[in-house]
């Protein structure tokens, strides 16, 4: 079923098109309209959304008497009204759910002359895509496809003028921060534009079409719920069933890891628990390892197989520790009991067209998380309940995953016609996702309950309804009817009380948004939260990206409020401004480098206070300045460099204390770790002021702070002196890297530094303030299998070099960045490309860059 259908444009022009897919993809591959990502195409395609939209295909369902046969849609974006042979067959309005109808009555007979007819009609239509890439006639189109036994058809009527109609039916709009009418549809809401991504409102049959024949019963629901006590592991499983007729007395079995239980009945719900002998426990990523087993469900009558379901599921117990403490309250994940600090990171849907987001992207960017150290994924409420994909990839590389219902940023109505939509799609994707082991919590939205506080919501609403009720009775009733093992969450950010509240730092669960849009980057430091979901800056995409995407048209893409002004604020403060568009984008994109370094290592060192940092964002959804550290195109920012090496496992900081500084290590595997470290304070010549050596330990999971003696930390000249800490570990083995991950840092050789632990360096100054020389180096490259090996020889004092390949060919990557380098060290880089690169050019600027750059 998704396969020979044509799109009718409101012109009455006929395009092919692609099921599951989108009116944009589908205009696109025609050539009807430029790709809406590039340059200021967005604002020249925004009449689709306001448009009319027509799918329609031809299909044969072989059927015998007595068979029941369903129609169903795994998800309809989002108005549509749907008909077979002419006749209707329901409507929709929610993106958020499937729907299935039943077509036994109206499917024309099959017979042999009108297989034959379709056959050649689903080759005509496959023959007339490429050469009709333009559009065709309707008529011509059909003329050439011949006759058809059953014409399905879909119409979709246009999603902005129905969440207007429905916004003025349930009172007029509602807040949002972009004034847009989101609230009132079911949809995702980040497709009316959001602060990171462009205003594209699709429409189309955005996930798959299948005839399902069956007869007698078949199974609707399949819930299974893993529960532990002293006796051991029993798999409970509730199986709903839906039968042809009256019910009839079935046997319905369930098999996993080695168990298996049977139950005879003929009603409409049964349930079976089987008890598991010792499995293998799942574990988080960091943990241990994450086997899975085969869930398996079936329903027979007489032996024979009437309808079966199969999952992988996994083995573990998940709690959320919210118990009172002298501070306030906490909020602590615990995973087979164990408490887990949870380094994360907020996933937007990763493409605005998100059909084009398949297994093959889903590996790809979760792995680009995973090699940062990353152990929890956050999908966030203003896009959606992602495919199985995604949450099949995370159950294997052993990510958590933190779901948001799909409720973001706004107000929402609670008439009857919205919640009956609320509670459907909400039970749909339980009962849908509850198998996955890496699905640790639900979440009731994002920032609602905060905008109801702060955002003068209560005025304008005038005792209207905003969606308490969904997040505080519906949505925890469901979750804890249908998948009891798994913790609730009303809120993020909320504090635990519709009393305190819901960003209070001491309870909960905080979102840091004043650094950004008000404040330096190094005001993270003045808040400690109990557990942050939600904190980050702003840096541009990679070179290649931007030229690609935005080009001249950079202001375009700039969705944030006063973006350009912040980007500003930061480079101002702390560099001045750019001497040029290269120094620009190097320097803002450095800025946010160092808001991640600063915001994570200070936030890790608070533990066990603070147990869980996820930033904002992984990813992005088209090419644009926004908070992500994998871009729109999916190259890695210099942020993620720095996000991977502010969340190793292991990770070595120096932080402001009551009085002077302190060294942290921050131990987050199952081994102790011991050593010397070193602390010296350099002049920027490599002259060493002031050293003391420290031995240090600190247990497995835990935190350990030492107070550095001020002799050696206060500085003389604090423009051109800065402190450095490394630590020589003791014979410890470490933990294996984690599946998928890149290697450590690179190789730093020469004074003061240690190989396999990067140092943790302290400047005294804003780089505008700091004395730095001139940058003086030597750079040594080689080819190598796969691309080159480059070696920087620094003859002063190198801050935070950066290589940047894309630059020369942009399907190039390199395997570290950020390295500061005293006089007479140096570092080696490994990069990667599918083509020759000129060596030469890999030690220039823009290629090469560094800090002391901005001083030229």
């Amino acid at each position: 079923m998704d396969t020979g259908w044509t799109l009718r444009a409101p012109d009455g022009n006929e395009y092919p098109a692609t099921v599951p897919g989108c009116v944009h993809t589908d205009l696109m591959a025609a050539g009807a309209i430029e790709d809406p990502h590039l340059g200021d195409n967005e604002a020249r395609t925004q009449w689709i959304g306001w448009a009319d939209w027509r799918y329609r295909t031809r299909f044969v369902a072989e059927h015998a008497p007595g068979d029941q046969v369903d129609l169903v849609f795994h998800g309809l974006d989002t108005v549509a009204a749907v008909s077979l042979n002419g006749t209707p067959l329901g409507r929709t309005e929610n993106m958020h759910r499937g729907y299935r109808f039943p077509i036994a009555a109206l499917l024309a007979p099959p017979d042999d002359e009108a297989g034959d007819e379709t056959a050649a009609d689903e080759t005509a239509a496959d023959e007339a895509a490429p050469a009709e890439a333009a559009g065709v006639d309707a008529a011509a189109f059909e003329e050439a496809a011949g006759p058809a036994v059953n014409e399905l058809v879909v119409e979709f009527a246009s999603a902005e003028r129905f969440a207007e109609a429905r916004s003025a039916e349930t009172g007029g709009p509602r807040p949002n921060p972009f004034g847009r009418t989101y609230p009132a549809i079911r949809k995702m809401a980040c497709n009316f534009g959001w602060d990171w991504g462009p205003d594209l409102v699709t429409a189309g049959i955005w996930r798959p079409v299948e005839v399902h024949r069956w007869r007698i019963a078949r199974l609707d629901e399949v819930r299974p719920v893993m529960r532990h006590d002293e006796d051991g592991w029993t798999v409970e499983v509730t199986v709903d069933l839906v039968y042809a007729g009256d019910p009839a007395s079935v046997t319905v079995t369930a098999r996993v890891a080695g168990a298996q239980a049977s139950v005879q009945t003929a009603g409409r719900t049964a349930v079976l628990r089987l008890a598991v002998d010792s499995p293998d426990l799942w574990w988080p990523t960091g943990y241990g390892e994450q086997p899975l087993y085969w869930l398996r469900v079936d329903v027979r009558r007489d032996g024979e197989v009437l309808d079966e379901w199969r999952r992988r599921v996994g083995f573990r117990t998940v709690e959320l520790d919210t118990s009172p403490d002298e501070i306030g309250s906490a909020f602590v994940l615990r995973v087979n009991g164990r408490p887990v600090f949870a380094r994360g990171v907020n996933w937007i849907p990763d493409d605005t067209f998100v059909t084009r987001v398949g297994p093959a992207r889903y590996r790809e960017r979760l792995g680009q998380a995973l090699a940062a150290n990353v152990n929890l994924v956050r999908v966030w409420g203003g896009g959606l309940y992602e495919s199985d994909a995604f949450y099949d990839v995370c159950d294997e590389l052993g990510l958590l995953v933190w779901q948001d219902f799909p409720f973001a940023c706004a107000a929402y109505a609670e008439d009857e016609r919205l919640a009956a939509e609320v509670e459907a799609e909400a039970r749909e994707n339980i009962v849908r996702l509850c198998p996955h082991p890496s699905l640790i919590l639900w979440n009731g939205n994002n920032e609602n309950i905060w905008g109801w506080f702060d955002w003068d919501w209560q005025a304008s609403l005038a005792g209207r309804t905003w969606g308490e009720r969904y997040y505080l009775e519906l949505l925890p009733r469901l979750v804890a009817r249908l998948d009891p093992s798994r913790p609730y969450w009303p809120g993020s950010p909320y504090s635990g009380s519709m009393d305190i509240h819901p960003n209070d730092d001491r309870h909960g669960v905080s979102h840091v948004w004043d650094v950004w849009n008000e404040k330096d980057y190094l005001a993270y430091r003045q808040r400690t939260p109990r557990f942050v979901a939600e904190f980050g800056y702003e840096g541009p995409p990679t070179w290649s990206t931007y030229r690609r995407g935005i080009g001249d048209t950079g202001g375009m893409h700039q969705k944030a409020l006063d973006g350009n002004a912040k980007l500003e604020r930061g480079l101002t403060e702390h560099f001045g401004k750019a001497g040029d568009f290269d120094d620009w984008l190097f320097l803002t994109q450095l800025i946010q480098a160092r808001a991640i370094q600063v915001g994570v290592t200070h936030f890790r060192s608070a533990q066990p206070r603070c147990m869980g940092t996820i930033w904002w964002q992984l990813n992005d959804c088209w090419p644009g300045p926004s908070w992500a550290v994998v871009d729109g195109d999916g190259r890695r920012k210099p942020a993620w460099y720095a996000l991977r090496d502010a969340y190793r496992p292991r990770s070595l900081s120096i932080q402001p204390a009551d009085s002077g500084l302190k060294l942290v290590l921050v131990n987050d595997t199952d081994l102790p770790w011991t050593g010397t470290a070193t602390v010296s304070r350099y002049d920027f010549d490599g002259t060493v002021r002031a050293s003391r050596e420290l031995v240090v330990d600190c247990a497995p999971r835990g935190v350990r702070r030492v107070p550095l003696d001020n002799v050696v930390t206060d500085p003389e000249r604090p423009d051109r002196e800065l402190l450095r800490a490394t630590l020589a570990e003791a014979t410890v083995p470490g933990p294996a890297p984690a599946p998928g991950s890149i290697s450590g840092p690179a190789p730093i050789l020469g004074p003061g530094s240690v190989s396999g632990l990067a140092p943790a360096d302290w400047f005294y100054l804003p780089d505008r303030e700091l004395s730095y020389p001139p940058a003086e180096f030597e750079v040594e490259g080689r080819p190598v299998p796969d691309g080159w090996e480059v070696d920087v020889h620094a003859a002063t004092l190198l801050r935070d070099v950066c290589l940047f390949p894309d630059r020369l060919d942009s399907s190039s990557t390199v395997d570290h960045m950020l390295v500061t380098l005293l006089p007479g060290e140096h570092a080696r880089f490994r990069v990667r490309s599918t083509t020759p690169l000129p060596g030469a050019d890999l030690g220039r600027s823009p290629v090469l860059r560094c800090a002391n750059d901005a001083q030229r």
